[in-house]
Parts: structure tokens; sequence; C-alpha cells
């Protein structure tokens, strides 16, 4: 993947966000189905920061004001979930104010985005047990002891916190919660599960769960995705070594895993594997990841990262982009977002757009970082 195939990738990636915002407008996607058409979910859902935030992101690289018009008010419009009774937002405000707040003000200097991205800070930092040192990822009853990876990114949003008002409590919280999360979640092989169950007034380690993979001893590959691209941020974040170690560990599983054009399966121990759907939102967030995991290693390693990175988005690109589909809302296809409840199967996901944009912004040179 030479240079020129990367601006041009990046040229139809604005020209089709372009073609986005026409569709789209101020809808709140998750899913498109087979019919190309984005939904419109509630604010609180977790997904909502994605499409501001692909909105910012190519604001950033463009320089067009229309991207950043688009983006402009979707702080505020989250920020409104914090009144409702009973409140829906939970870990995930890093997934929903990072893209939007964090991104407004880093880009802006805007003052209210930056009230509104400490207030989910601070709102992240109080779901933390302290006992089991994790941070809670929902809110049903059930789950009052569950912890997932994919808070490893939500963390994001305590180090930005912590950075940016110099209280180092922020940052305490996520290494905790990293640490927690490098003890009972990643397997020898590299491996990780999606849910951590914990007595919540102990803090006792119980069990692994599968959540949306296969099982709790399997290995759902997004979950995967979360934890080499986190880990690598709580590096980029700490300098501690042990998290670099640990993003390899799971990078190295992850690309040993890949079939032959480099797009992962929801699962990588569902078997047989023939015929299982892929999940492109996983390859677009670890091609991602890996492409700040080879900005961290030694010059002799760079490559064994970059170039499983770009292995997946070309495939992502050419196998997998809607290009030739007038009238799909979406960039990538065949995602899946929740087998076992069968639910979000072979669909294209808003997060997946993301973080696709977000990789080839990365191979052209983008150097800023929201997550």
């Amino acid at each position: 993947m030479d240079q020129t195939y990367v601006n041009q990738t990046m040229t139809a990636i604005t020209n089709k966000v372009e073609d986005m915002m026409k569709r789209i407008g101020g809808k709140s996607p998750h899913v498109a189905r087979e019919d190309g058409i984005y939904d419109d979910l509630r604010h609180s859902w977790w997904t909502s920061g994605f499409w501001p935030g692909l909105q910012w992101l190519m604001y950033d690289v463009s320089g067009k004001e229309s991207f950043k018009e688009g983006a402009w008010d979707w702080d505020a419009k989250l920020e409104r979930c914090f009144s409702e009774h009973p409140i829906g937002l939970h870990h995930d405000v890093g997934f929903q104010f990072l893209p939007t707040a964090v991104f407004k003000y880093e880009l802006t200097g805007d003052k209210e985005a930056l009230r509104i991205g400490l207030k989910a800070a601070n709102y992240l930092a109080g779901r933390f047990n302290v006992e089991g040192e994790f941070i809670r990822a929902w809110n049903t009853d059930e789950a009052i002891g569950w912890a997932i990876v994919d808070c490893m990114m939500n963390i994001p949003l305590l180090f930005w916190a912590s950075r940016t008002t110099g209280d180092p409590r922020y940052k305490h919280i996520a290494i905790r919660h990293a640490d927690t999360f490098l003890k009972h979640a990643i397997r020898d092989d590299g491996s990780v599960c999606h849910i951590l169950s914990f007595d919540p007034e102990s803090g006792e380690f119980l069990e692994q769960l599968g959540g949306q993979g296969l099982s709790g001893t399997s290995s759902w590959s997004r979950g995967n995705a979360w934890a080499l691209y986190g880990l690598a941020i709580a590096y980029r974040c700490t300098g501690e070594d042990r998290f670099l170690k640990a993003a390899k560990r799971v990078s190295h599983y992850f690309i040993a895993s890949l079939p032959e054009d480099h797009v992962p399966h929801w699962d990588f121990r569902a078997h047989p594997i023939e015929g299982e759907p892929r999940d492109t939102s996983a390859g677009a967030i670890a091609a991602s990841g890996l492409l700040e995991l080879s900005e961290l290693v030694g010059v002799e390693e760079k490559r064994i990262y970059g170039d499983a990175a770009r292995r997946i988005l070309h495939s992502l690109t050419e196998n997998y982009a809607t290009w030739d589909r007038p009238g799909h809302e979406a960039i990538l296809v065949e995602g899946t977002g929740h087998k076992p409840a069968g639910q979000n199967i072979n669909v294209s996901l808003i997060y997946g757009d993301y973080y696709y944009a977000e990789a080839f912004a990365k191979l052209n040179g983008w150097s800023k970082r929201i997550f």
C-alpha cells in the first residue's frame, strides 16, 4: 500500500462522509442493514459519539468547515442525557464524549466543550469499584459487578482529564482498571474475554463471561481489537512497560488468528470457522490500534504491526467498502454486532466506519490523538 493509494482512499473517504452528511444529517446512527440506511437511536446509546466524531476527524484532516458545522453541537446534545432518569449513560461515556466534547475542545478550545468533557470524566471516575479496582460497565442489577473489555477504550477519557486538569486522580483510576484487566482478562496465548465478573462487595474476581463472544473461553474478535488498541493507549499515556508487553501479546494473537483476507471472523474460536460471519468493525479497530502500536515500538518492530494494519485496511477497502453502492449510507459492510443474541449480523456499524477513517488518517500523517 503506497502513499498514492492512501491519498486516493482518503479522498474517497472524504467524499463519502460528505455524502453521508447529506443523507444522515442529525440522526444518531448505529446500524445500517441491507437497505444501506442508517438507523436513528437515542442519544444515550453508546455509539452516539461516532458519527459526530467522524465529522470532527474529517474537519481536522480536510479543513472543510461543513464538517465542523455538522459536528459542532453534538456535545451539548449528549450532555442532556445526564439529566435523564433513570440515566442511560454508563462506562461508554468515553466512546460518546471523546469524539465529541474532547475532540471539539482540542480542535477549537471551546470552554463549554471542556466543561462537558470533564463532566463525563467525573461520571466515569465515579463508576470505579474501589474493592475490585475496576470500572463498572452497565447499569443493570445483573451487571453491578461486571467490567468489560470495551472499557479499555473508555479510560483514555480519564487520561485526558488528568493531562488537562493536572489532577492525577483520573489517571490513577485508569491505571488501576487497566491493571485489573491485565490480571484477569488476558490469557496466556494473548486472547481476551468480553466480560469480567466480580463480587461487587468484596471485589473478589469470579469468572470470565462470553458476552458478545461465543463463550467465556472463546475469543470475540472485536473484544481483542478493543484490548490491543486500549493497551497501546495505556502505554502511550503512562510509559509503563507492562502495558506495551500486553499490547504486543494481544496483537500477535490477533494477527495470527486472521483468515486469508485479513478481515476477522466475529469470534476467533467459532467452530467450524468456515461460513461464520466477519466483523469488519473489529478489523478497522484493530488496524487503527496496530498503527498506534507501530508508533510506540522500536524501529526494528514497526513493520510487524504497521504491515499487519495495512493488510487489514487494504482488504477492507477492496472487499468490504461501499464505493460501488450509490445511496448506501455507510462506508463498510459485513460488520457483526451481537451474534449470540442474533442481533446486527452482516450489517454496517458506525464505529467500524469511524475507526476505518481514523486508521487511514493515521496512514496519511494525522498526528492528533483523541483515543
